[in-house]
Order: C-alpha cells, then sequence, then structure tokens
C-alpha cells in the first residue's frame, strides 16, 4: 500500500477510536444525498466537513436508518417510485448503493420495525401503507402488503417491542394503530383509531419517548403539538397536554408544522414550523410528560427535516428553500439553541439522518 493509502488507513483507524458522527442530507431537487463528517476535536462549534454528493436521480426525499445503523434506507417520491439501500462506511461515512426495490406508492415517510427486518412506508398521496421485506443482507426487497387508511397518511412507526404500529393519518385527523406480526411482518387490517383529533388539525409526525411512556404527536394544519400517555400493554393513548409551536407574533398566516424530535436523554423536544420558518423548544417533565415553552428559534427558509445527534449536543436543520444547513449546539442545562455553523446541500434539502459510529 502507498503512503497516501497507509495515511487513510490510519486517519480511518483514529476515526473510528475516537467515534465519528456522520450526517446524511437528502436534498428531493437536485436528487442527491449530501453527506457530512462532524469534527468532534471542536466540541464547541460542531464543525462539518463535506465528504461525499451521492447523485441518486429522482425527488429523492424521506430517509431511514436501519436499527443497526449500517443501512440507510432513502425512497424517491418520482416515479418509478423506489426505496434505495445503500451500506454506510463506517470508517468515513460514505454510501455505496446496495439496490433498489418497487414502493407501493409515493412514501411520504419511511420507518423500519424495532427488529430492522421489515420497511414500513406512509403514502401520502396513495392514503396507505405499505411493508417491504428486509433481506439478511440489509436490502430491502419487494412489496409484500398494502393496508388503506384513508385520506392522506404521513407517518408511521412501531413500538419497541415491535407489537404495534401506529400511523398519522393527516386527513382523516387520527393517530391509527393497528397490530403487528413482527415474525411475518404484516400489519392488522383494520386499523384502530388510537386517538382522534379535531377537524383541521392535521397530524403529521410523531416521537416516542424513550421510556414509551409518552407519545409526542405534532399537526401540520393548526401547528399543535400533543402529549399523549401511552399504555404499552394495551397500546391506547390518553391526552396529557396540547401546546402551540408557532412563535407568539405568528399572525393570519396558515400554520405548517413539519417535524418533531426528542434529545435522546428525553429532557427536550424541539419541533419545526414552515410558514415561519422556526424552530421551537419545549422542556419535558419526565414524570408528567408535560411540556414548559423554551422558547422559538429562527432556521433556514421552509424547515421541513432536522435531526439530533446521537450524544444530544447538536440539532442540524435544513429548509426547502434555502441552499444551506444551520447546525445549532443545544444547552445542556436549560435546552436553548445557539448556531454555530451553516454548511452548504443540494436544492430542496427536506430530510436529515444522524448516525454515530
Amino acid at each position: 500500500m502507498g503512503s497516501n493509502g497507509e495515511q487513510r488507513s490510519e486517519q480511518r483507524s483514529e476515526q473510528r477510536f475516537a467515534g465519528t458522527t456522520y450526517v446524511y442530507v437528502s436534498n428531493a431537487d437536485s436528487g442527491d444525498i449530501s453527506v457530512f463528517r462532524m469534527n468532534d476535536m471542536n466540541d464547541e462549534d460542531g464543525g462539518l466537513v463535506a465528504v461525499q454528493t451521492v447523485l441518486v436521480g429522482g425527488t429523492i426525499m424521506p430517509m431511514t436508518l436501519s436499527p443497526d445503523r449500517r443501512r440507510l434506507y432513502a425512497a424517491l417520491r418520482s416515479q418509478p417510485y423506489c426505496v434505495v439501500s445503500f451500506a454506510l462506511d463506517p470508517l468515513d461515512g460514505r454510501l455505496t448503493e446496495l439496490g433498489r426495490a418497487p414502493l407501493a406508492g409515493s412514501m411520504a415517510y419511511l420507518a423500519t420495525d424495532a427488529a430492522g427486518r421489515y420497511l414500513l412506508g406512509a403514502s401520502y398521496g396513495g392514503n396507505l401503507l405499505a411493508v417491504n421485506r428486509i433481506g439478511s443482507d440489509g436490502v430491502a426487497g419487494d412489496v409484500q402488503q398494502i393496508v388503506g387508511t384513508g385520506p392522506h397518511a404521513h407517518a408511521v412507526r412501531t413500538s419497541a417491542d415491535n407489537r404495534f404500529a401506529f400511523a398519522a393519518v393527516l386527513g382523516a385527523n387520527q393517530l391509527l394503530r393497528l397490530d403487528f406480526d413482527a415474525s411475518a411482518g404484516r400489519l392488522a387490517e383494520d386499523a384502530t383509531p388510537a386517538w382522534t383529533l379535531p377537524a383541521g388539525s392535521g397530524p403529521r409526525h410523531f416521537v416516542f419517548s424513550a421510556d414509551e411512556r409518552f407519545v409526542y404527536l405534532l399537526d401540520e394544519l393548526d401547528g399543535m403539538l400533543h402529549a399523549l400517555a401511552f399504555d404499552r400493554t394495551h397500546g391506547t393513548l390518553d391526552a396529557v397536554q396540547s401546546v402551540s409551536t408557532l412563535p407568539p407574533d405568528f399572525q393570519g398566516e396558515q400554520p405548517w408544522g413539519a417535524d418533531l424530535h426528542l434529545t435522546p436523554d428525553g429532557r427536550f423536544l424541539y419541533a419545526s414550523e414552515r410558514t415561519s420558518s422556526t424552530l421551537a423548544a419545549f422542556r419535558v417533565d419526565a414524570a408528567t410528560g408535560k411540556l414548559a415553552r423554551i422558547g422559538t428559534y429562527g432556521t433556514q427558509k421552509q424547515p421541513r427535516g432536522f435531526r439530533i445527534d446521537p450524544t444530544g449536543r447538536f440539532l442540524f436543520a435544513v429548509g426547502q428553500l434555502s441552499p444551506l444547513m444551520s447546525v445549532y449546539r443545544i444547552d445542556a442545562e436549560t435546552g436553548a439553541l445557539r448556531e454555530c455553523g451553516q454548511y452548504p446541500v443540494g436544492k430542496g434539502a427536506n430530510w436529515v439522518e444522524v448516525v454515530r459510529v
């Protein structure tokens, strides 16, 4: 091996030993994925180095990681609708395409089941949920089931024990519950409304707390954020609290909620709102699940997606109408955000995934 190869090998070993964070951004309009490496040596500013731009072709949008963080799945929302499976190189974060498989429609959301054996998708335009097999090599395969949901399914996730799948259905103003057969990878055909919202709410995305005692659900159409108590035994939900994610000076415009994420320790929750191009920050009461507003922070224009790194120190936000990604330092005591860098991404940036190896 030549000197350049030896130097690259040494650098890779050092990165692996130290632990390295990689950030992946899907860019719908330029049809590619931007790959970044975090400079962990500079702990205060979350500095990023561009590693790779992966041309995928078509309108690349939702992504999800396998539970073992070795595979990245990305959906094309332009025809032919398909999921692209990538291998993540833990030494430098680069992506290698492994295969493509058809999807049942244009998917607004992707998630694996808790075991990583199946890929679940929610189709906004198709009004459906679908399940694709994932092979032993981690490559997504053919569609094996399609379940109708009512108008505009927008997100789907399984509980940690893989017994239930929940789906946010924007047009029906419902969060659905479906029994999930993890051995066969099949959803129950008779979805049950686990929680019904007022007309015009538009439930969009949701997350479970780390201990699964609570579910947090974000509305697209009214900008509300709901805390729900989750009974893991029966899969039922009960309302705890509803708060607005809109800025205090938001007036006379249509709310446009987008995404929400908890810090890994569950102490802070953040939500993006596209009309005002802001991030709302909340402190979480671990005992009750209730939320207390920390503040509102301006971000990139029309922030569809963002993500928090696995250490809980940094938040990465992109805007569909911005050529930049913002990196924020999360104050460990207060949850406040401090912008500490901006980095070029592709056109129509809309989804972020972060992995640490």
